[in-house]
């Protein structure tokens, strides 16, 4: 094989909200963090640990506005892209690096209840009625996921 590949796939969440940045002649661009989990069980103290990684993510033009439109901190999202890392100086003089994931497709995971929800749990605290109710049960959505 001679070609090369640059792709990269993350399914996380949103760690912040889509700043967006726009330009003469029409053109944007949003950024936004993603985490992403990893989860496992240390053998020897049998303790559960997870480390996050965070990724910035970059977005253009009309699929930035999509995503500033749609998506808020927390959401679930898939995104698919390319590593690109860029040098700049500091005020100092100092060369510095970022390295960014520039998407070129995304799918929304959470569902629009749930980004409400989200919201309105973050927005206002529990109410005592809902504290004494913990072991209500809650209707799971059934999905297509062959798991």
């Amino acid at each position: 094989m001679s070609g090369t590949l640059n792709k990269v796939m993350l399914i996380g969440h949103l760690g912040d909200e889509v700043k967006m940045h726009y330009f003469d002649g029409g053109n944007c661009i949003g950024r936004f963090p993603l985490a992403t989990n990893e989860t496992y069980t240390n053998k020897q103290t049998n303790e559960k640990i997870t480390n996050t990684e965070w990724h910035n993510i970059v977005v253009r033009n009309k699929a930035a506005e999509i995503c500033e439109k749609y998506l808020s901190k927390g959401d679930k999202v898939y995104i698919e892209g390319r590593i690109k890392t860029r040098k700049w100086q500091d005020d100092s003089g100092n060369d510095r690096y970022s390295t960014e994931i520039h998407c070129t497709d995304f799918t929304f995971l959470t569902t629009k209840s749930e980004s409400e929800q989200q919201q309105a749990n973050t927005a206002a605290p529990k109410s005592m009625e809902q504290k004494e109710q913990p072991n209500k049960q809650i209707q799971e959505e059934d999905d297509d996921l062959p798991f």
